[in-house]
């Protein structure tokens, strides 16, 4: 009888493993991983605290290469307290760079570029600038476009490539549309099989998962794949 009821025990917990694992991704970095893509990277801000970079961009997992980082720099108008640390010490190890701006929309688009531009500096050999727009901030659709493209614009007449916008899928469909379909895309598409498919444009990068695992960082990682790297390789913009 205990036998028979440690088997049955046995299966279901079996069959829930099996309806919960994400069909067509392996594990690594304790997260599922999408098959099919052989660029993967991750980005963080000052909420990772203090970061040992040397263990977290060392080789951790054998299939798995950390091959980007994406770093905050600005949020609206202040200054992430970590870039400066972790953009100088990410710098000696063979990943490639990216900053990126969290936008206010309820603040002057042309000042929080600024702020970046001051921040940041040269992006040599670096990704394009990236703006993290994903909250209303009580702003009215229009007045959310019309300050984002500002911002988007300052920063491409400075660098001299068009900034990576990042988002949600609903937030691009509900709040930005048609307007920003030349700009490349990042977009956060969490706990899902497939690739992000709620929008009717291309994506550049797929943020995957927000519960990452890296020795070296203390707390939860962002994990992203990229879907082509000739659309966002290095350059050497201004």
């Amino acid at each position: 009888m205990l036998w028979a009821f440690v088997c049955c025990t046995l299966v279901v917990f079996v069959s829930l493993i099996w309806l919960w694992w994400p069909l067509g991704k392996e594990r690594h970095f304790g997260i599922p991983i999408p098959a099919g893509f052989g660029i993967h990277g991750i980005d963080v801000s000052q909420y990772q605290g203090d970061i040992d970079w040397k263990k977290a961009l060392a080789p951790q997992d054998s299939q798995i290469r950390i091959s980007f980082v994406f770093m905050r720099a600005t949020m609206g108008l202040r200054k992430d307290k970590k870039f400066k640390e972790n953009w100088k010490e990410a710098r000696s190890y063979p990943v490639t760079r990216g900053a990126y701006l969290y936008f206010h929309p309820d603040k002057d688009g042309v000042k929080q570029a600024d702020l970046f531009i001051e921040t940041v500096g040269s992006l040599k050999n670096c990704y394009p600038p990236v703006v993290d727009v994903e909250h209303q901030h009580k702003q009215k659709p229009a007045i959310i476009r019309s300050r984002l493209m500002a911002c988007l614009d300052r920063l491409h007449n400075h660098y001299g490539i068009r900034p990576i916008i990042y988002t949600y899928t609903t937030f691009y469909r509900d709040y930005l549309g048609s307007d920003f379909d030349a700009y490349p895309l990042w977009i956060a598409h969490y706990k899902q099989e497939e690739a992000p498919n709620y929008i009717n444009r291309p994506w550049d990068i797929w943020q995957h998962s927000e519960e990452g695992n890296i020795e070296g960082i203390m707390e939860k990682v962002d994990f992203n794949v990229m879907h082509d790297a000739s659309i966002l390789r290095a350059y050497s913009p201004n």
